[in-house]
């Protein structure tokens, strides 16, 4: 059985201000033509499909044709929802629609016979066994416990022991002659973030161990974390990483999704595979005449533009004329405006004039400019004449 495994498109994602809807429809078309080209019998998407809980029309219509165009040639498709979706959403409505044409969707844990565990056979006679675990927070991981574990709250047990039992309860399932997977947009511990993930669903708070995962599973397919990789566990454990670089946190991260080749009597195997349609980000750092020199060469790429220069009227407009891509532009550390001196050394403000007290904050702001002196003192002069 050959599967195609992604996660983390967060379909909708704004780039400072920069709309990159034509990357994600070339990014979701990548993906649609990876599962023909590998003729892949069984797509799993493991959370965050859109970046916000309010996802656009136009969004949800890019995500929508992708989901059918991978359902077609026969292949099965399972998708769940992560931190970023509205589960309500797609239980509400991509749940009951998209099934009438095949594919299956969960925005919210649920018991194995509702939902919680697909089993599917695929084109090909093969079976498949899913266990799929949306993203649960804090407090609704309380009620998927009592919902799922018939646990009382007053009981309640934390986080990463309610994800074990839940996993526990899914995988009950599993049979030997199934290709068992888990499916769960989770942070495991050891995970390698990627840099563009909420840092709030990603803390300690949030980190279960692999350990939850049973040997049985033949692999398990996670969402969460944007950067490639495997994690140790009882079973294959991996996260494709995002096949979009959201944000400049991730430009070191290469666009990729997982090809995993899975029988019932061995271990699965996966493979990455490159997405392209995604611009590259670059970050420049250095001297005007640098990054200048160094961003007319980084071809489509978006920047951000870190200058060891002086603060100055116009600088950043400078840059983002010369750089039409420079999305972000900010002084390094050694130049940023710092809060002033209260101490015992500072010069005193007495007999000192208003051009020269201006001036005394600019320098203590870093900011080099005579024009903005030159300015203050037209100013000054034309209040004080009138």
């Amino acid at each position: 059985m050959k599967i195609l495994h992604t996660s983390d498109w967060h379909v909708g994602k704004v780039l400072k201000g920069r709309d990159r809807f034509d990357e994600h429809e070339a990014v979701l078309r990548s993906l649609v033509s990876i599962a023909r080209a590998e003729d892949v019998d069984l797509v799993l998407i493991a959370g965050d499909l859109f970046e916000t809980t309010a996802p656009s029309p136009r969004a949800q219509g890019l995500v929508m044709q992708a989901l059918l165009a991978l359902r077609g040639d026969g292949r099965q498709v399972v998708a769940i929802a992560g931190n970023h979706d509205n589960a309500s959403l797609l239980d509400s409505v991509y749940r009951p629609a998209l099934g009438e044409l095949g594919l299956h969707v969960l925005g919210t844990p649920k018991p194995p016979e509702t939902g919680g565990t697909v089993s599917l056979t695929t084109r090909g006679g093969e079976r498949a066994t899913v266990a799929a675990l949306p993203f649960l927070n804090q407090r609704y991981a309380v009620r998927a416990a009592e919902l799922l574990l018939h646990e009382q709250s007053e009981h309640a047990l934390d986080y990463a022991r309610r994800m074990a039992e839940i996993v526990r309860l899914l995988t009950a399932q599993f049979t030997p002659d199934s290709v068992n997977i888990v499916m769960a947009h989770v942070t495991l511990l050891g995970g390698r973030r990627g840099g563009g993930e909420r840092e709030v669903q990603t803390s300690f708070e949030y980190e279960v161990p692999a350990s939850i995962f049973p040997a049985t599973a033949h692999y398990a397919a996670l969402g969460h974390l944007h950067r490639q990789q495997e994690i140790p566990a009882p079973c294959p454990a991996f996260y494709p990483g995002s096949p979009l670089a959201i944000d400049f946190g991730e430009e070191a991260n290469e666009p990729a999704a997982l090809i995993v080749t899975a029988a019932p009597d061995a271990r699965a195997d996966a493979r990455r595979v490159d997405v392209p349609g995604g611009r590259r980000l670059k970050t420049l750092r250095g001297s005007l005449d640098q990054v200048i020199a160094e961003g007319e060469r980084a071809g489509d790429a978006y920047l951000r533009v870190i200058l060891a220069e002086s603060a100055r009227a116009g600088l950043g407009d400078y840059v983002r004329e010369k750089l039409p891509d420079a999305l972000e532009v900010q002084l390094d550390e050694a130049h940023r405006p710092r809060p002033g001196s209260h101490g015992p050394d500072r010069p005193s403000r007495a007999d000192r004039s208003p051009v020269q007290l201006f001036g005394d904050y600019l320098a203590e702001q870093r900011v080099s400019d005579e024009r903005i002196e030159r300015m203050f003192a037209e100013l000054l002069e034309e209040m004080t004449d009138r």
